[in-house]
């Protein structure tokens, strides 16, 4: 949002889209997400994943396993460009037929009303 203050509305349609796109592991639907450029870190000691082509390959292959997915977030702050949100989500793993649940924080930078950067913290509990 170059030039624009990220409202909590902005960023709760962002997530709301987000998690549609995880629910239909639609890798397009997501990337088209981010900017161009943007960076994506799934954790804090990888490389991001870079530009839209490789949040897409990203999600093509995270999503490919997971069956049966639920997605919540709830904004914890917003200031400027930038946006903090704790999210949950469950999945069932289509090889294992495990149920997943996840817990984690996105924080999130914007620039013309798209994602630029993404940094995500999560834990995972799996059950049989």
């Amino acid at each position: 949002m170059t030039g624009q203050r990220l409202t909590p509305e902005a960023l709760e349609a962002w997530l709301a889209e987000y998690g549609r796109a995880w629910q239909a592991r639609d890798a397009n639907r997501a990337a088209a997400l981010f900017t161009e450029s943007a960076r994506y870190y799934e954790t804090p000691f990888d490389a991001p994943k870079a530009g839209r082509d490789g949040i897409r390959d990203y999600w093509t292959t995270v999503t490919a396993d997971q069956r049966d997915v639920g997605f919540q977030s709830e904004i914890v702050a917003v200031n400027a460009q930038n946006g903090l949100a704790r999210w949950s989500a469950s999945l069932t793993s289509a090889a294992s037929g495990a149920r997943v649940e996840l817990d984690g924080m996105f924080f999130l930078t914007f620039a013309d009303g798209l994602c630029s950067e993404l940094r995500e913290w999560w834990h995972v509990r799996s059950t049989p």
